[in-house]
């Protein structure tokens, strides 16, 4: 048994940094690499590359809303074709940045509101795909279990690994309880175990208490957060006691 492990890497621009990029790329097994439009900048994204070359992670965009004071977190009222044409611009340019290292973009995961609002809303994961398809149709994107995007890609003839959380929330229908100080990491050994249950079981519970049903096909682990690596070493040693192995899903 395998499954994917992600993290969103490159977020630091300017003198601002951000995450712990060094560490959790020699523990992961996917890398979302921000674009420049929430955050990141060309420095930033060649290092990150070079550094997911370095250690053997597959590379994906991470594209966002052109937001950098708000993080991409901010929800845009924005056109089908604005939409399209930010895909294009953002993972057009990581693109180019993977092949000055002979390598290539394997998936996409968009960032923060885009995220959240195209896993809702038809129209935006139309207007998402349709942009990630014009620059490469067989290229995987990640997304939640029961998501506009996942039904839609599928639909399509898009490849689409479904993705769970190991450090937030589920909700009832396989989506993630947003929250406003973000991802918090108590314990990283009882969460882990939880981690282990979503990928051979298929089972998660939710804050109230009811069972959901997901497929974890990538596991996002947030590196900005406090406790990360932690929560990422136990997620390995948890692993290797169940048998499981860390695999990219362009490998599986």
């Amino acid at each position: 048994m395998y499954v994917d492990l992600n993290c969103d890497m490159g977020e630091s621009f300017g003198h601002y940094q951000l995450g712990n990029d060094e560490e959790m790329m020699a523990l992961i097994s996917s890398a979302n690499i921000a674009c420049g439009f929430h955050a990141g900048d060309p420095h930033v994204m060649r290092k990150t590359v070079q550094l997911a070359r370095q250690h053997g992670v597959s590379i994906g965009a991470h594209p966002g809303f052109p937001d950098m004071m708000g993080f991409g977190r901010r929800y845009m009222n924005c056109s089908a074709e604005e939409i399209r044409d930010y895909i294009l611009y953002q993972t057009g340019a990581l693109r180019e940045f993977a092949r000055a290292y002979q390598l290539d973009l394997d998936h996409c995961k968009p960032h923060g509101a885009l995220y959240m609002m195209a896993m809702a809303d038809e129209k935006i994961a139309r207007a998402f795909l349709e942009g990630l398809a014009m620059l490469d149709e067989n290229m995987i994107v990640f997304a939640l279990n029961g998501s506009a995007v996942a039904w839609l890609g599928e639909k399509m003839g898009i490849p689409i690994a479904l993705e769970v959380y190991a450090d937030r929330e589920h909700t009832e229908d396989g989506s993630i309880v947003m929250t406003r100080s973000g991802p918090t990491i108590s314990d990283p050994q009882t969460m882990a175990k939880r981690v282990v249950r979503m990928v051979k079981e298929g089972k998660v519970t939710t804050p109230d208490g009811k069972e959901a049903t997901v497929r974890a096909d990538t596991i996002c682990i947030h590196g900005d957060t406090p406790g990360a690596v932690e929560l990422t070493k136990a997620i390995h040693h948890a692993f290797r006691e169940a048998g499981i192995e860390i695999r990219s899903v362009k490998k599986s």
